[in-house]
């Protein structure tokens, strides 16, 4: 009896051991099964690359590096101490005298010294005041260099996203084309059945269906290949990337700007570039005032304390290590004025370079004015255009549906050929794609001119 009470414990130990590690592995399955299933939504995308992105990261780097310039800009403000000690050994020979006559003996000699120095800049022509202000510049800078990277970065993301859905909606289309191909091929074997069309029709039928089906295919490639991209602009693994579908309704004429004066002030105002532009002039005036201290004399202060000992093998009444030390101490104070007079054209020509690097950042200002406003009167105009490409498609595409409803009602009363039929629907499949095209671009060109204007391009 207790040898079968000891079976069944085992029994429910194993038991109890199977159903934990099914627990485990049951576990395990739904996070996979989760992380393939999960479905990016724009403003996921846009957050993740605003992270993970390589080139936002260096620019984050390059902020922390100007942080640690700016410190070493204040550090030139505090004066500079240092430490100093040494030991000589030296050993040769010497003559003495002793009594009446000289002997030469070996000599050997100990040399111990020590000192603390300081000095510290008093005037330098603001050298010091004008390096520390570049140094706040420099970060102000890298800043907005670092805001125009992530704006650049999720106008991509966007763009990337958007022809996804461009994509997925193709297919979509393709696949309900191949659909009605594959019932229109049924009821022509029943319209060659009954006697009404002859046999080749149902060649042509099935030819239609088969370059349907290769126009499925070519449009899932196409998916795959903008999932791949957007998973590479992501840097996420592309195995089970997907993203969620954004019903895009047909746009109206209210996402577009009326007048481009209000952009065009907003943007030259706000934009980063703008901004860089002239943190850049700044710069350039300072690295100026910079190279003139070069004109001007510097005035630095110094202290500085020494002491040290010296003892040979023959010499024995010599004071003691520590008492030297304490006995031969000495204290240095000095003033240094250091007046330019002549530096080889040096100074004229680092003010001179200087100055026409301002006048060439003042320019680069300008250019960048007018590219900003290039940019914008060309994306006001491309949208424009896309809303009447987009209002044209859609008239495009109902009368070519009406069309196609024509010709099939025409081909099932035999009037019509089934080459007749194939042309209307290649022109009605041409209007589709023509319409998902003309919507997603003036979509996407809105989407620019919010970009411009600062507004949330997620929303």
């Amino acid at each position: 009896m207790k040898k079968d009470k000891e079976e069944d414990k085992m029994m429910d130990f194993y038991t109890f051991k199977m159903k934990q590690s099914f627990v485990v592995l049951a576990f395990f399955v739904c996070i996979v099964s989760f992380s393939q299933t999960k479905k990016w939504t724009l403003e996921a995308c846009v957050n993740h690359a605003l992270e993970n992105n390589i080139t936002v990261k260096q620019g984050e780097n390059a902020l922390l590096t100007n942080e640690q310039n700016i410190i070493a800009a204040k550090g030139n403000f505090l004066p500079g101490v240092s430490a100093s000690a040494g030991h000589n050994i030296g050993i040769g020979t010497q003559r003495i005298d002793i009594g009446e006559t000289q002997v030469i003996v070996d000599r050997t000699s100990n040399s111990t010294s020590f000192g603390v120095g300081a000095s510290q800049t008093v005037f330098n022509g603001f050298r010091l005041t004008n390096l520390y202000k570049q140094s706040k510049l420099n970060l102000e800078t890298s800043q907005l260099e670092l805001d125009r990277i992530k704006d650049d970065i999720s106008l991509n993301v966007v763009n990337a996203y958007l022809n996804v859905l461009f994509n997925k909606e193709n297919l979509a289309t393709a696949k309900a084309q191949y659909d009605f191909s594959d019932k229109q091929l049924q009821q022509v074997k029943n319209l060659v059945d009954a006697g009404v069309q002859p046999r080749a029709n149902i060649y042509d039928a099935e030819a239609t269906l088969s370059a349907d089906a290769q126009s499925v295919t070519l449009a899932e490639n196409n998916v795959t290949l903008a999932l791949l991209t957007l998973s590479q602009l992501l840097q996420v693994p592309f195995e089970g990337f997907d993203v969620e579908i954004i019903n895009i309704e047909s746009p109206t004429e209210i996402l577009l700007y009326n007048n481009i004066a209000p952009i065009l002030d907003f943007a030259l105002e706000n934009r980063n570039e703008i901004k860089i532009a002239e943190k850049n002039i700044e710069n350039a005036e300072l690295s100026t005032e910079i190279s003139k201290s070069g004109f001007l004399p510097s005035v630095s202060l110094g202290y500085g304390f020494n002491t040290n000992a010296f003892y040979t093998n023959l010499t024995q009444n010599e004071a003691a290590f520590l008492d030297q030390l304490n006995n031969q101490k000495s204290h240095s104070f000095n003033l240094n004025v250091n007046i330019p007079i002549f530096s080889r054209f040096q100074n004229k020509t680092a003010v001179a370079k200087s100055k026409i690097q301002e006048e060439n950042s003042k320019l680069n200002l300008e250019q960048a004015k007018l590219n900003l406003e290039s940019n914008i009167q060309r994306a006001f105009t491309d949208a424009k255009s896309a809303f009447k490409a987009f209002e044209a498609a859609k008239k495009s595409l109902a009368a070519q549906e009406l069309s196609f409803e024509n010709s099939q009602e025409r081909f099932n009363i035999g009037v019509m050929t089934s080459f007749e039929l194939d042309q209307a629907r290649v022109r009605l499949i041409n209007a589709q794609a023509s319409l998902i095209n003309a919507k997603y671009d003036f979509v996407f060109k809105t989407k620019v001119l919010d970009f411009y204007m600062g507004k949330p391009l997620t929303n």
